[in-house]
């Protein structure tokens, strides 16, 4: 059960900070979205800067769980604002997108629990 956590986690944070270096690198597919939802760029690094912490803060659990719960619960909330902030734009066909990214980290913390 053990190694299943530590693939779940590492996958979680490897895509939080793809998501982080898109932000960064101000991807097109990732930036033209924030302008339509109507995100502010001012707030575009700070986004970018929450999810490198969480990825960073994920795989720092693996040695220091309170870190990694504390990491997943900050990602899980992120990505939850997310999802509100893309049905507040009224871009339902997007909520997948920040759901995907929630999914693993939400496993994550699960398999915590369980390990």
């Amino acid at each position: 059960m053990f190694t299943v956590y530590v693939v779940v986690t590492v996958l979680a944070a490897l895509l939080a900070a793809f998501s982080a270096y898109s932000v960064f690198t101000r991807a097109e597919w990732v930036v033209k979205p924030l302008a339509d939802y109507g995100v502010p760029r001012s707030l575009w690094v700070w986004l970018g800067i929450a999810k490198a912490a969480g990825a960073v803060g994920l795989l720092v659990g693996l040695a220091l769980p309170p870190i990694g719960v504390a990491a997943g619960i900050g990602l899980v909330l992120y990505f939850s604002l997310a999802v509100i902030t893309v049905i507040r734009a009224r871009w339902y066909s997007h909520i997948a997108f920040p759901l995907v990214y929630m999914a693993p980290v939400v496993g994550s913390l699960a398999l915590m629990s369980a390990a």
